[in-house]
Formats: C-alpha cells, sequence, structure tokens
C-alpha cells in the first residue's frame, strides 16, 4: 500500500532533511508526499484539498502550534489523518500522548524509527484514526488560540486574540473580529467555560472580550422587554473597541461589567 504524505514545518531546511529520510525508506516504505506546508492555515488548506493518509506535523511553529492544528483538524474533518508529530524538543512528548498521539519522533528522524512510525499509522482503521484524533479535540479546548471556521470550502483559522465578541444566533455562533464576521457551531456556554480568563458575559446571548470592552453608556428601550427589561427603562450597553456596534448589558451582569470599567 502507497500512503500519501503531507509535510508541516515551518523550516524548509527540516522539510528538506524528512523528504531526504523518506526518500531511504521509499523501498520498505511505499509513499507519495502530496503536499507541504510551514504554517498552521496552510496547512489545513492543503489537507483539506488534498487528503492525505497521514500527516508528519512539526509541533513548535509560530501562530499556532502542531497540537492544537491536530486538533482542530480532528473537530472539522469527518475522517481526519493519521498525526504522527516530529519535534526537536521533548517537552511535548508526554502532551502529545495524552491526547493519543500516533507517534512522536525527535529530530533528527532516525529512517527505521520513520519507517516504523508510518507502517504503524497505515495499518490504523480510519475510525480509531478519527476517534483519536477528535478526543485530542475535546482534551485540548482549555489551550485554544484559534477558531476553525468552514467557509467557502475552506477551513479559516480565526486567532481568538482578534476576536470582539461572541453571539449567540439560532443555530449558529457569530465571531467578530474588526474586520468580518464568521459563523461556527459551537455553544456559547461551553464558550464561555472554555474561554472565561479571555472573554465575559454581558448577555444572555453574548461574550465579550475583556481587552476590547472601552466602557458603558445608557439606553433606553424602545419596545417592550419580554425578559429582563421592559419599555421606557433605562438600560446600559457595552462601548467596545474595533467595532461601532453597542451590545446591551443585562441586569444580572451589569455589576460585573462595571467593575470591568472601573
Amino acid at each position: 500500500m502507497t500512503v500519501r504524505l503531507f509535510l508541516v514545518d515551518d523550516e524548509a531546511p527540516a522539510r528538506a532533511r524528512l523528504r531526504d529520510v523518506l526518500s531511504d525508506i521509499a523501498a520498505g516504505c511505499p509513499h507519495v508526499i502530496v503536499g507541504e506546508a510551514d504554517n498552521a492555515q496552510a496547512a489545513m488548506d492543503g489537507i483539506v484539498a488534498l487528503d492525505p493518509d497521514i500527516v508528519l506535523l512539526d509541533v513548535q511553529m509560530p501562530g499556532m502550534n502542531g497540537i492544537e492544528l491536530a486538533a482542530h483538524l480532528g473537530s472539522q474533518l469527518a475522517a481526519p489523518p493519521a498525526i504522527i508529530f516530529i519535534s526537536a524538543f521533548d517537552d511535548y512528548a508526554l502532551k502529545a500522548f495524552e491526547v493519543r498521539a500516533l507517534d512522536y519522533l525527535l529530530k533528527p528522524v532516525r529512517a527505521a524509527r520513520l519507517a516504523d512510525a508510518i507502517a504503524r499509522a497505515a495499518m490504523r482503521p480510519n475510525r480509531q484514526q478519527r476517534d483519536a484524533v477528535t478526543d485530542a479535540a475535546r482534551s485540548l479546548q482549555s489551550a485554544r488560540q484559534h477558531f476553525a471556521v468552514q467557509e467557502r470550502g475552506r477551513l479559516l483559522l480565526v486567532p481568538v486574540a482578534e476576536v470582539i465578541y461572541l453571539k449567540a444566533e439560532t443555530k449558529y455562533v457569530t465571531v467578530r473580529t474588526g474586520s468580518a464576521e464568521h459563523l461556527i457551531e459551537e455553544s456559547l456556554l461551553s464558550l464561555e467555560e472554555e474561554l472565561a480568563h479571555r472573554f465575559v458575559r454581558v448577555h444572555r446571548n453574548a461574550l465579550v472580550a475583556r481587552d476590547a470592552i472601552a466602557g458603558v453608556e445608557r439606553a433606553r428601550l424602545a419596545v417592550t422587554g419580554q425578559g429582563e427589561e421592559e419599555r421606557g427603562q433605562d438600560t446600559w450597553q457595552v462601548i467596545l473597541r474595533g467595532v461601532e456596534q453597542r451590545l446591551p448589558i443585562s441586569r444580572r451582569q451589569w455589576a460585573t461589567i462595571k467593575a470591568l470599567v472601573r
């Protein structure tokens, strides 16, 4: 069986070295390199488009590390590829195996060790691969630095640090940055629990980034409310950096938001 490989490393010499090692083991480990990437977004695009069997993935990369990338692949793809981590450092080895990585190799990679890892990954049933990486996605929620958004046939990585607010709609959550809006299928409650260090609830349907709060202003409702507010009653809205839109502050959350802007 010829396996389809995708290489991800931010350093070109490291990818070249990996290609050399793969060339050395080609006779006993039939494979084809279908693509390469030097960053997480390019890797995500390439993996979605090319559908490799195995991804040889560096851990430490600018913007998003390999473990988080593997987690996003597991949560967004119906049948994600097998993941073999390759790193110059052993710091992430325990974390990798906690999230059920198929293997963790140290640079410089030995040919026999790489051949063995690829052979074992190639024999692993797709369902087991899917379950392993999906479990990684779930267990890595607390370390999330990006949202993976499906748009126009691709997966777009939106840095959490750029998000101004998260707002629950009928079936989706709107992810609002300073320049765009994106939709994700996640629970606002689970996002609040996961990202409480960065976001604070202002209303039952909205979380805002703590560092995006510029102040508050008074507003008067023009229609009869069915919940916490009533017609003609003064209420408060949060002023956010980077967007003109104001979001209402519920009575329940007023004390929390007021304390943040003092």
